[in-house]
């Protein structure tokens, strides 16, 4: 992991707040509807969902899509960052998880734009990953770092569903975080080094259960 200078730190911490206002926790990306068909139980099977989602679906698309965004933007490539933001909106597979990574972006672009940070034309239809890897260039934070920021708070919000869908206690929620960890640490070194003909979007058992989500009689996610 790269090392970052102390305003960096600060500036990873900010973006990577649950309490940035950008909706994240009114979502849950499935684990809501896993909870519904006995699939997530308790902390151990939510560990193994959170953890195998990380490595299977976090891990071979949207954190690689997620560095290739970073470095389009870096490289001040315009064509490439819009056609990685598109290439990730092409795969969402439902409703939700569509409107689910407009909405994360959109209010992530005007977040940056009411702190006076935002000097580029808005983007109508910018995905959260889209919008984050722009963010964390604007504030001068180290991709790696970034990326690994970004992956730990998907998985906080996750821990932070599962507390209280299950539900859980607060102690073994941290638990949870302690072990995941090293998963978010394994999927950045693995983003970082992904091919483009190594991406992946298969998950049909994610898909199947965001397809049953939007059904779903009682529900707290919009996801």
């Amino acid at each position: 992991m790269s090392a970052i200078m102390t305003g960096d730190l600060g500036a990873l911490l900010q973006l990577s707040s649950p309490a940035l206002p950008v909706g994240a926790y009114s979502y849950s990306q499935g684990l809501e509807a896993a909870i519904e068909h006995g699939l997530v139980r308790e902390a151990a099977t939510a560990q193994v969902w959170i953890g195998d989602a990380l490595r299977l679906v976090l891990g071979r698309y949207e954190a690689p899509v997620w560095w290739r965004l970073r470095g389009a933007w870096d490289a001040n490539d315009p064509a490439r960052f819009a056609r990685w933001n598109e290439a990730f909106l092409a795969t969402r597979e439902t409703r939700e998880s569509r409107a689910e990574t407009l909405q994360m972006g959109y209010s992530l672009q005007q977040l940056m734009r009411s702190l006076g940070d935002e000097a580029v034309t808005e983007m109508p239809e910018l995905s959260y990953p889209a919008a984050h890897a722009r963010a964390s260039a604007l504030w001068r934070i180290a991709p790696a770092a970034a990326l690994y920021g970004y992956l730990y708070g998907w998985a906080e919000n996750q821990v932070m569903a599962a507390l209280k869908a299950v539900p859980l206690g607060q102690v073994a929620g941290q638990k949870l975080l302690i072990a995941l960890r090293p998963v978010v640490d394994e999927v950045v070194q693995s983003a970082m080094h992904c091919s483009d003909g190594e991406l992946s979007t298969q998950a049909p058992m994610l898909g199947i259960l965001g397809s049953r989500h939007e059904t779903q009689y009682s529900r707290l996610f919009r996801s």
